[in-house]
């Protein structure tokens, strides 16, 4: 791995730190994960390889960061105030979902890089894999995780009606 695909992970992770914190779900937490989907993608996919299961496999993992980003989107926890403003947060099941993604990417790549290459060559050859579908089905199912995430805790947001404030009543008995 480049300097620069340890940079993009690194972002990735700290994207992942600073939701932990609770924030707005304004166009801002829409906005700069996408832009880094975006970049990401423009970055490592060149092609798109259609021969042999090259698709099956993008289509896999493309599944798998669904899955993450669903299941992300409602462990994570949503919130609206008196005034509309809506928060999010994620808890410690949305940062387990959302860890495990991105250490499956890492995983992968390292153990590409340090002694797993023959293995996942021969098991490519087998099923009949082009190296262009390995980052197309990794860049996928990123993209989908991030963006399955988003779209489900904004509408779970939405979906949130503002709390009236607290009133307090006092009653009186007549005796």
């Amino acid at each position: 791995m480049a300097f620069t695909d340890y940079l993009i992970n690194v972002i990735f992770l700290v994207v992942v730190l600073r939701q932990a914190r609770e924030r707005r779900l304004d166009i801002r937490s829409i906005v700069a994960p996408m832009a880094l989907v975006v970049f990401v993608a423009t970055h490592y996919v060149h092609t798109i390889p259609t021969g042999g299961s090259d698709m099956a496999l993008a289509l896999a993992l493309t599944l798998v960061g669904l899955s993450l980003g669903v299941l992300c989107g409602y462990a994570t926890h949503v919130r609206v105030d008196a005034d509309g403003t809506r928060f999010a947060r994620v808890g410690p099941v949305a940062a387990i979902l959302l860890l495990a993604g991105i250490s499956a990417r890492l995983v992968f790549v390292f153990a590409l890089e340090h002694g797993a290459g023959p293995a996942i060559r021969d098991f490519s050859i087998v099923h009949h894999i082009s190296a262009a579908a390995w980052p197309l089905a990794l860049v996928s199912m990123a993209l989908c995780e991030v963006t399955a995430r988003l779209v489900i805790v904004q509408v779970r947001g939405q979906q949130l009606a503002p709390r009236a404030p607290a009133t307090v009543t006092v009653s009186s008995s007549h005796a």
